[in-house]
């Protein structure tokens, strides 16, 4: 006869049989589901990477959720196996930055737009005069991601896309002058990520897709620059820092270019080294502005690209200069660079043949006239252009630097 006692001790024996069972086959475990919400602490306005206009699609992916930063990019399956990571950390910081930011030649532009301010389009302070600048980018690119980036926004994405390469954060925040982080900022972004920079004081004439002549493959271009000066007389020294100048207050890039690799390098080298003998300092800088962080530093880098064999070999065996690019007025590519003419991104400053907004060729218009003003070593430098105007314009030569004809 089975008692209570006997009857409680079976069906615990039994309960605990199904339950072992249940667990051990896979097949009936409960499916777990995996959440899409991003962290509480997530910041919104950074948006997804694009290469052209986002696909339309309803389902929920891992690309769609807000994001505190933009996410990486996509890595080509055809790329060389992944190096240990011992053997990374020991690499000196240029092979880092080549690692880190693969460069696809072959890819597509991304579609981004970079500006840095103090404030954001949505802020009260942002500027009215800078509105109509700042709207143009938007309405000529309507298929693009469009970021104003301040301050305070530019350390922390940074800080995301260089965790790996520590040196140039710490460069970053070294830097003593806010100009010269402006300048090393773009550099960044276009090395992290690609697409556009372009100042806020920059007004948008033609939408970036008409930038290239139509017989120029895009799959053949990694970086599109502009000529800033050409000053054909024989005092330029006088007046410009480089005989051929290339703007950077509007660059584009494919990410991960060889340029960009060099000149994040340059810069972050030099800013360590002063760092390290005491010399970085705002007060008496081993460096100016602009053989630091600026167009001379920057056009000082292209050309050593563009004269580097391991990248580009001319075909009359003739280094390039600033003779292959003077008096241009269409675009002209040497290499993988194509180099456009100064009314390109500089119309309407009446000298050195830049023509008129209305031309063909021009693409952007930089504000000269309302362009922000910053206190530097109490002179005054320019929003693009960082050299100041003690070094630009003599006081015996008033009125006479940017009205006058080349002689």
């Amino acid at each position: 006869m089975i008692t209570f006692r006997k009857a409680a001790l079976l069906t615990a024996f039994i309960i605990t049989a199904v339950y072992y069972l249940r667990s051990s086959d896979p097949t009936l475990s409960a499916p777990t589901e995996t959440s899409v919400n991003p962290p509480a602490n997530t910041p919104a306005g950074w948006k997804q990477d694009h290469e052209g206009t986002a696909p339309k699609s309803t389902a929920v992916s891992e690309s769609s959720v807000a994001r505190p930063y933009p996410p990486p990019r996509l890595v080509s399956k055809k790329q060389a196996a992944q190096q240990p990571l011992a053997e990374v950390v020991t690499k000196n910081l240029r092979d880092q930055l080549a690692y880190q930011f693969e460069y696809d030649k072959g890819g597509k532009f991304p579609a981004y737009i970079w500006q840095t301010w103090k404030y954001t389009p949505g802020q009260a302070d942002f500027g009215d005069n800078f509105r109509p600048a700042e709207a143009s980018w938007t309405e000529l690119h309507p298929g693009f991601v469009h970021e104003v980036v301040t301050d305070s926004e530019a350390l922390y994405l940074l800080k995301h896309l260089y965790a790996s390469v520590p040196e140039v954060i710490e460069a970053y925040e070294a830097l003593p002058i806010p100009v010269m982080k402006a300048d090393f900022f773009r550099y960044l972004i276009l090395l992290a990520r690609g697409g556009i920079y372009t100042d806020i004081d920059t007004t948008a004439i033609r939408s970036a897709t008409d930038w290239l002549p139509e017989e120029v493959p895009r799959s053949s271009v990694g970086l599109v620059v502009g000529i800033e000066a050409d000053p054909d007389r024989a005092d330029w020294k006088d007046w410009y820092s480089r005989r051929i100048q290339f703007c950077q207050w509007t660059i584009q890039a494919k990410p991960g270019h060889p340029v960009l690799q060099d000149i994040v390098a340059t810069i972050t080298e030099d800013t360590l080294r002063m760092k390290k003998k005491g010399t970085l300092t705002a007060k008496k800088p081993e460096k100016s502005i602009m053989e630091f962080t600026g167009p001379a530093v920057w056009t000082d880098t292209i050309f050593n690209y563009l004269n580097n064999p391991t990248y580009f070999k001319p075909s009359d065996g003739k280094n390039i200069s600033w003779e292959t690019f003077t008096g241009i007025e269409a675009a002209k590519k040497v290499g993988d660079v194509v180099v456009l003419p100064i009314t390109s991104f500089s119309p309407g400053v009446q000298q050195m043949g830049a023509k008129e907004p209305d031309d063909p060729m021009a693409f952007v218009k930089h504000d000269f006239e309302e362009r922000a003003r910053h206190s530097v070593l109490g002179l005054t430098a320019f929003t693009g252009t960082w050299k100041p105007e003690s070094e630009r314009i003599h006081p015996e030569r008033e009125g006479q630097a940017d009205g006058q004809q080349q002689s």
